[in-house]
C-alpha cells in the first residue's frame, strides 16, 4: 500500500490466488473498506472509501520493485479514517504466543476447498501448498 496524498491510497493487486473477488466487488460497488493490522499492535486502522481499478503507470511504477510487481492496483478515494479501540483484540489474545493453535488440529486448506468443491482426489498436502506458496512470494 501507497500513501499519494491525505486522500487517497493505492493497493497493488499482487499476485495472489487468481481469483477475482475483492476486484469484482470493487467493480459492482466502487466502494472498498479496508482494516489494517500491525502484528503485536492492539489497535486497527480502519479506511473506507470509494475505489477503483487502475493500470495507472505512475501507480504501477511504484510498485516495480516487487518480486511480482501489479498488473493493475485499487485506487482508493478516502472517506472516513478511525481507529479500532483495542478492546477485541486484547479479548481474543490474538498476538499471545499462548493462543497459537498448532496447524495440525485443522484440516489442510486442500482438504477444505476438495470438501467445499466436492472434489474426491487426494488434496494437495499442507507441506506441499506451503512449498508450492514459497516459490511465488
Amino acid at each position: 500500500m501507497k500513501v499519494i496524498n491525505k486522500n487517497c491510497i493505492v493497493i497493488p493487486d499482487s499476485k495472489g490466488n487468481n481469483r477475482l473477488d475483492t476486484m469484482l466487488n470493487v467493480v459492482e460497488t466502487g466502494k472498498v473498506g479496508c482494516l489494517f493490522l500491525i502484528p503485536g499492535v492492539k489497535e486497527t486502522l480502519r479506511v473506507n472509501g470509494k475505489a477503483r481499478i487502475t493500470t495507472q503507470t505512475e501507480y504501477l511504477a511504484l510498485f516495480s520493485g516487487d518480486k511480482n510487481p501489479p498488473k493493475a492496483c485499487i485506487e482508493i478515494s478516502v472517506k472516513e479514517v478511525f481507529l479500532h479501540c483495542a478492546k477485541s483484540l486484547m479479548r481474543s489474545k490474538l498476538w499471545s504466543p499462548d493462543s497459537v493453535i498448532a496447524r495440525d488440529t485443522l484440516p489442510t486448506l486442500g482438504s477444505m476447498v476438495n470438501d467445499q468443491l466436492g472434489i474426491k482426489e487426494v488434496p494437495e498436502s499442507q507441506e506441499a501448498m506451503e512449498a508450492r506458496y514459497q516459490q511465488d512470494l
